[in-house]
């Protein structure tokens, strides 16, 4: 990650706190700069892990209640767990996924046709969406080694 690239997260993360009276806290901080450092969607406990030897008091409650927050005021947004557990993306730009129903693994892939895609009639109608996602699923290349 490019220093400017560190910058700028940190910017957004103090910006978004503010807006939503959320307090920079040492312990958020750590959280967030821990999710933007990772490149694998990582859970609670991945987060928890990681941080719990620069906060050895911290609670995993409290890092799935940060996490939780950081998503619901926009900060990252939350991957759907697909029966596992809840995991986090930092990167708020418009991207999907492709996630390995052998090992789980996800990968952030940007493709103009998905992000051009027409929400059907029937939902425009019944539903007010803000959003759309795609989600491939398949095996990843490291497991069809595997195979």
């Amino acid at each position: 990650m490019t220093n400017a690239h560190k910058q700028n997260s940190m910017a957004l993360f103090r910006d978004k706190c503010r807006q939503h009276n959320l307090s920079i806290t040492p312990q958020r901080t750590v959280i967030y700069q821990e999710l933007v450092k990772s490149k694998n969607h990582p859970d609670s406990e991945d987060i928890y892990r990681t941080i719990k030897n620069i906060f050895p008091e911290i609670s995993l409650d409290t890092v799935y209640r940060t996490l939780a927050k950081f998503a619901e005021i926009g900060l990252i947004h939350l991957v759907e767990g697909y029966g596992e557990a809840k995991r986090y993306d930092p990167d708020t730009n418009n991207h999907h996924h492709f996630r390995c129903s052998e090992c789980n693994k996800i990968v952030d892939f940007h493709d103009d046709s998905f992000d051009n895609l027409k929400v059907p009639k029937a939902f425009q109608k019944s539903f007010k969406v803000v959003n759309v996602k795609i989600i491939l699923e398949g095996t990843c290349d490291e497991c069809i080694k595997k195979l």
